[in-house]
């Protein structure tokens, strides 16, 4: 004989919880709260995004970093060529600041610490730092 066994799982008739659902629903308040909804208006809205902040990365100048391993970070961390890079540095030079790029937030205050880190580690007073635009 095939009786039920006790791993079996208890199933409801759907028309019980039918009935059971429709009974509940004369008491809780949960299904009376959208009762009187008809002039619920719903917009769509898109949210407004806004482009984020750019910085600009710019080295500060010293009397004591060689030229030559400015010329070397600028290359080496900023993916400059021999001849943007030389440029740069007569900028830093001349005039006290040079501009290495524009970038994210995140990207800008990550060269700025390796490059910070880099001419630390090579006994070199260069200043690197970031400006809102």
């Amino acid at each position: 004989m095939n009786e039920p066994s006790k791993t079996d799982s208890f199933q409801l008739p759907l028309t019980f919880i039918f009935y059971i659902l429709d009974f509940m629903s004369d008491f809780h308040p949960f299904f009376h709260e959208h009762e009187h909804d008809d002039d619920l208006v719903v917009l769509n809205s898109q949210p407004k995004l806004k482009k984020p902040s750019l910085y600009r990365v710019i080295l500060l100048n010293d009397d004591f970093t060689p030229m030559d391993f400015v010329i070397e970070i600028l290359v080496n961390f900023f993916g400059m060529s021999e001849e943007q890079a030389t440029a740069v540095m007569l900028q830093v030079h001349t005039r006290g600041v040079g501009i290495c790029g524009t970038y994210s937030k995140d990207v800008a205050e990550t060269k700025v610490y390796i490059v910070n880190s880099y001419a630390f580690e090579n006994n070199h007073p260069l200043k690197c730092e970031m400006e809102e635009i």
